[in-house]
C-alpha cells in the first residue's frame, strides 16, 4: 500500500453514496487504501462506487431517520473497525454535522480528518471546509470541494461525472426474459418518503400512455405490491427481483427513467441513463436533481412545501406532484428520446 489508508464516510441514502462517487475518486488517486463507511441504506450503492477498497456498515444514531440508540459496545465495535485508518473525508449534507463522527473517528487513532463544519469543531478536524450553504450548489460537486481542499483532486481525464464500477452483474435468466433485450423506459415508483411520491394511480397512468406510445415498460422497486399495481396489465413488474447492482444493469440498457428524487434517479445517472424526475422541491433541485445527464424535472419547484425538508407532505393534497399529469411524463420521455 505506497499511500495512506483513508477513510471516506456518507451515512444515509443510496443516493446520497452515489453522488460522493466523485470525491471518492479524487481520494483514489493519492490513497493506498479507501475504506467507506455507509449506512444500511447506502452499503449496496458503497459497493458500486469505483476507487472503494472495502465497505464497513454502521448505524449513525445522528443521521437515520429511524435512528437507533446510542449504544456504548455498537460505538465501541465502530472505532475497532476503522482503526488502521490514517486520514478521513466526513461527507454530510448542508443540514448534518460531522462532529459527531468526527469525534469518533479521533477516538480511533486517525491523524487527519477533514469535513465541511459551519460549527466551531475545536479539536476535532484538520481542514475545517467551510461553505456558503445559502447557495444551492450540485450535491456531486460540494463534495468533491472538500475532497479538494483535503488534497485530493480527481485524476486526470476525470469529467467528475456520477460513475459505477465495471462490469455491472449478468442480469439473471428470469430479469433477463422479462426486461427483454430491446430498449425500454423504466418506471421506478417508489422513494423513500411519502413527500417525494408520485401518486401511484399517476404511475399506473403513465405505464399505460407509455406502452400506447409505443414504448415497452418496465417497473422497478422492491415495494412488490406497488409495482405490481403500477404495471397493471401494461408494464413489466420487475419489483422485487433485482439487486442494487442488478438495478443498475436494467438501468444501464434502459432508454429513459422516470422516478422520483431517489436513489436510483442517482444510479440512472451513474450508469448514463437520462431520467424524467418527478421532483418535489422540500429540497433544492439545484443540489439533488439527477447529476450529469439529460433530465426533465417536473414538479412545482414553488410550492409551499419548498424546501421544508419534510418526509410527509406539509401540503393538503400534495400539490407539488399531484398536479404533474402523465401525458407530461410522455411528453418528457419523447423529449429525452428524440
Amino acid at each position: 500500500m505506497s499511500g495512506p489508508r483513508v477513510l471516506v464516510a456518507r451515512l444515509d441514502d443510496a443516493g446520497d453514496v452515489l453522488l460522493a462517487g466523485p470525491a471518492v475518486r479524487a481520494v483514489r488517486e493519492r490513497a493506498g487504501e479507501v475504506v467507506f463507511l455507509a449506512g444500511p441504506a447506502g452499503s449496496g450503492a458503497a459497493e458500486l462506487l469505483p476507487g472503494v477498497d472495502r465497505v464497513v456498515v454502521w448505524r449513525a444514531p445522528w443521521i437515520l431517520g429511524d435512528p437507533p440508540p446510542v449504544d456504548r459496545s455498537e460505538v465501541d465495535a465502530l472505532v475497532r473497525r476503522i482503526r488502521g485508518c490514517e486520514e478521513a473525508l466526513i461527507l454530510t449534507s448542508f443540514h448534518q454535522s460531522a462532529l459527531p463522527l468526527a469525534l469518533l473517528l479521533r477516538l480511533a487513532g486517525v491523524r487527519r480528518i477533514a469535513a465541511i463544519s459551519n460549527d466551531y469543531p475545536g479539536s476535532l478536524l484538520d481542514v475545517r471546509h467551510q461553505v456558503d450553504e445559502s447557495v444551492d450548489v450540485p450535491e456531486a460537486e460540494r463534495m468533491l470541494a472538500l475532497a479538494r481542499a483535503a488534497g485530493f483532486a480527481l485524476p486526470p481525464g476525470d469529467d467528475g461525472r456520477l460513475a459505477v464500477r465495471r462490469p455491472l452483474p449478468d442480469l439473471g435468466g428470469d430479469v433477463r426474459r422479462l426486461a427483454g433485450e430491446d430498449a425500454y423506459v423504466v418506471v421506478h415508483p417508489g422513494t423513500s418518503a411519502p413527500a417525494r411520491a408520485w401518486p401511484a394511480e399517476r404511475h399506473r397512468e403513465a405505464v399505460r400512455e407509455l406502452v400506447h406510445d409505443g414504448h415497452r415498460v418496465v417497473v422497478t422497486g422492491q415495494e412488490r405490491e406497488l409495482t405490481a399495481f403500477v404495471a397493471g396489465r401494461d408494464g413489466v413488474d420487475l419489483g422485487g427481483r433485482t439487486t442494487f447492482a442488478e438495478l443498475a444493469a436494467v438501468l444501464e440498457r434502459a432508454a429513459v427513467l422516470v422516478a422520483g428524487n431517489t436513489g436510483p434517479a442517482h444510479l440512472a445517472a451513474a450508469v448514463g441513463t437520462p431520467v424524467v424526475s418527478l421532483f418535489a422541491p422540500v429540497v433544492p433541485a439545484e443540489r439533488w436533481a439527477p447529476y450529469g445527464v439529460p433530465a426533465v424535472l417536473l414538479g412545482d419547484q414553488q410550492a409551499p412545501c419548498r424546501a421544508s425538508r419534510a418526509r410527509a407532505c406539509p401540503v393538503p393534497g400534495h400539490p407539488c406532484l399531484s398536479q404533474v399529469t402523465s401525458e407530461q411524463v410522455v411528453k418528457a420521455v419523447r423529449e429525452l428520446t428524440q
